[in-house]
């Protein structure tokens, strides 16, 4: 498999099979939302929208980085989701760096958003496609969040070498700004469980697929057989 890790900007063409990953906290937030019970989440490309789609569908839930804010109905912690119910609910999400870099390869033919917590599943749903060249997008710190970084290895290595042992990429993201910062309350709209959150490996069975319906990005759950299965 031939991978390449790039930060949002250095996308210049369309990649065949994009992996999506922020590990602090987008997509670990999207892997709790879909275990409490979410159908699908929205994208959001801006604020203005995510409010714009939850004006035209009441029964959404809007979810923002940073603080609680008018109009939105949660924060984009994993520690303070986990305890929502959300049976059924469309979640509209939109954060700093994972929903951006997610919409910045939308057209690419398979597109998945990654965290630790789903790492092994999308490893797993690599190896089944059996993709030839992946694209990697290290969404965080204009690509230098070693967090996301450490994990988008990890699961590129792990793709290839299922023996792949994943401490050391764990202690590098939890050695990272992102992790120090939100264990300082440096970033507002914050749990005290957010950064043990992150960094917990295969909490989660399934891999998570971005796709475009009718205009919009939306990420799906998709169950991955296990190689016993």
């Amino acid at each position: 498999m031939d991978t390449r890790f790039l930060a949002i900007a250095e996308l210049d063409d369309v990649p065949s099979v994009a992996v999506v990953v922020d590990v602090m906290r987008a997509f670990t937030v999207a892997a709790w939302a879909f275990a409490r019970g979410a159908e699908k989440i929205v994208l959001a490309e801006s604020l203005d929208e995510a409010l714009a789609l939850k004006a035209r569908h009441p029964g959404w839930v809007a979810l923002k980085d940073g603080p609680p804010a008018p109009g939105f109905d949660a924060v984009n912690s994993p520690g303070m989701l986990r305890s929502v119910d959300l049976g059924g609910r469309t979640v509209v999400q939109k954060t700093t760096a994972g929903t951006v870099g997610a919409l910045a390869v939308k057209e690419a033919s398979l597109v998945l958003c990654a965290g630790f917590v789903v790492a092994e599943a999308t490893a797993r749903l690599l190896r089944i496609r059996a993709a030839d060249q992946v694209t990697f997008v290290v969404t965080g710190e204009d690509g230098r969040a070693d967090e996301d970084l450490a994990c988008a290895q990890y699961i590129a290595r792990r793709a290839t070498e299922v023996d792949t042992d994943a401490d050391a990429f764990l202690r590098r993201a939890g050695g990272s700004r992102a992790a120090a910062e939100l264990a300082q309350g440096v970033r507002q709209g914050v749990h005290p469980d957010d950064v043990a959150l992150c960094l917990e490996l295969d909490r989660f069975p399934f891999a998570m697929v971005a796709t475009l319906e009718d205009q919009l990005m939306v990420l799906r759950p998709s169950a991955v057989p296990s190689p016993n299965d």
